[in-house]
């Protein structure tokens, strides 16, 4: 179905699952039914530490954009860097692989950080019971989409913008930088429970991600996003489906689900397992396992409506399995036998690989990767994702 059909879907509504749908039930009742182990105490101390801290909104950032108001979030390319060929440095040259820390400046960050404050809050409070953690999260989530003073506009109309391009416009590429939204509501849904999240709370967060869906799904840089044939386009549907599900489109979620085999799986990955357009950047293994998670996210809310996604496999043997075999061989190996570019972050990009393969194991019901993630190292990072996945 074209973008177009996926419009009018919008408009209907169902009633949707409260409850998280990205992350392993089960392990989030293993983890309350434990709440002295290490894990838990290890969460605990880090949701203490955002008791005291306050997040930095989108108002505060010393940049105005071009609409001259700051409510609307302002991001910049990652890659792109000063021209080094003009006087002024523009236009800005793009340089894959190797991030410009002006990006620092405006909302990206905050943005993440304000995400994985909910994130942590939540999760204590859903072990703890503990409403301190539950004010402070919601605290947190009416700064940055409901308070008229400090809320962000529903829309990326200046994501990932590149000095010198497209008239000071965001371009598709800048949605992604709202991904971890999709987290953020798991933590939400968690939240729920608690006194302090109030009827106005949820029609107001209700109503900014519907008019955030409605933008990604009618805006031409929505829709620019919707034809990306890589990650990014995997990283948009599984948005799409998040916010559906939050604001009870599941007509609009099950279509995109539908469509993912045809429209992503078998367009970016090869009968061999290859990823193409993720091997051809200078970190291949680490957008190749990028894009699995993405699409691991999409296999996990797949299952929550009853749509079996993991499984799907086209004619000629492409599918999300032989994706996960063709890098197999090079987990727990040195960058140097890899035979793609993997100019940094090796280490990094081996664990994310492993929690992948865990994640698979956890969404089948199974261990067959067992013996690939049994060395992941014992970080706070690996301890609150066992807690979530």
């Amino acid at each position: 179905m074209k973008l177009s059909g996926i419009i009018v879907l919008l408009f209907t509504t169902s009633i949707l699952l409260s409850q998280p749908l990205v992350w392993n039930n089960g392990s989030l009742r293993n983890a309350k039914s434990s709440l002295n182990s290490e894990t838990s105490l290890l969460l605990k101390k880090a949701a203490d530490k955002e008791l005291s801290r306050q997040i930095i909104t989108v108002v505060d950032k010393s940049m105005v954009p071009p609409s001259g108001d700051k409510h609307d979030y302002m991001s910049m390319g990652r890659y792109w860097w000063p021209n080094p060929a003009t006087k002024d440095g523009l236009p800005y040259v793009r340089r894959d692989g190797v991030s410009n820390p002006e990006i620092e400046k405006l909302d990206r960050f905050p943005l993440a950080q304000m995400t994985q404050s909910v994130k942590t809050l939540a999760l204590a409070y859903y072990l703890t019971d503990d409403e301190r953690y539950a004010v402070k999260a919601m605290d947190n989530l009416r700064k940055w989409f409901l308070d008229a003073k400090t809320r962000m506009n529903p829309h990326l109309n200046y994501g990932q913008t590149v000095p010198g391009h497209n008239n000071g416009m965001g371009r598709g590429f800048g949605i992604i930088d709202t991904y971890s939204f999709v987290e953020m509501l798991e933590g939400v849904e968690l939240l729920k429970s608690s006194k302090q999240f109030t009827k106005k709370d949820r029609q107001g967060l209700h109503a900014w991600f519907e008019a955030y869906l409605d933008w990604m799904l009618t805006s031409p840089v929505g829709k620019e996003e919707f034809e990306a044939p890589n990650n990014h386009g995997t990283a948009f549907d599984v948005q799409v489906v998040r916010y559906a599900m939050f604001v009870g489109k599941e007509d609009v979620a099950k279509q995109f689900i539908r469509d993912f085999p045809e429209r992503r799986l078998f367009k970016q990955i090869e009968p061999d397992g290859a990823q193409p357009l993720e091997l051809a950047r200078t970190t291949a293994f680490g957008y190749s396992v990028f894009n699995l998670d993405h699409i691991i996210d999409m296999c996990y809310m797949a299952k929550g409506l009853g749509i079996e996604l993991y499984t799907s496999t086209s004619v000629d043997g492409r599918s999300i399995a032989r994706a996960l075999e063709f890098l197999l061989p090079y987990a727990g190996k040195t960058a140097e036998e890899f035979p793609y570019q993997q100019i940094r972050d090796w280490k990094k990009v081996q664990q994310e690989f492993a929690l992948v393969l865990y994640r698979v194991d956890r969404l089948n019901g199974n261990s067959r990767y067992a013996t690939n993630y049994s060395s992941y190292s014992n970080s706070i990072e690996k301890n609150v994702n066992l807690i979530i996945y």
